[in-house]
């Protein structure tokens, strides 16, 4: 048992594992914030602009289906079979969002990654001329 905890141990201070975690609780932050943004800021205007919440877009395929405004449902018959293509269209709309969030960060470390590549190249490149040379 103790092997199991000191191998387990090693495992979670490897870089890797950390960096994971790291990763996972950090995307878990950044998707609450995108979807935020998508549902509080960006679907509202859209709303505005098709004048009507996409999450309220339906087919009734069977049955009957009568949105009440005051409470904010669908009121459903029994036998009711909807095609609720609007959370679809809430899903595509959620995806690239969060697809053009991610490719900005993306861009943004990569460029960030590339300027401190060249400031280390250039730091080597000035201190191999600085040393003198070994005779």
């Amino acid at each position: 048992m103790k092997q199991f905890f000191k191998d387990f141990g090693a495992f979670i201070s490897k870089g890797n594992a950390l960096d994971l975690a790291v990763g996972l609780v950090l995307g878990t932050a950044f998707n609450a914030i995108i979807k935020s943004l998508v549902n509080d800021i960006i679907m509202p205007l859209l709303g505005l602009i098709v004048q009507s919440d996409f999450k309220s877009l339906y087919v009734v395929l069977r049955g009957t289906a009568t949105y009440d405004t005051t409470l904010g449902q669908l009121i459903l018959s029994e036998d009711a079979v909807l095609l609720t293509y609007g959370n679809f269209i809430q899903a595509i709309i959620d995806f690239l969002i969060i697809a053009l969030a991610i490719f900005l960060a993306l861009k943004v470390i990569m460029r960030f990654r590339t300027k401190v590549d060249e400031m280390r190249a250039k730091n080597a490149e000035a201190d191999n001329q600085s040393q003198p040379e070994a005779k």
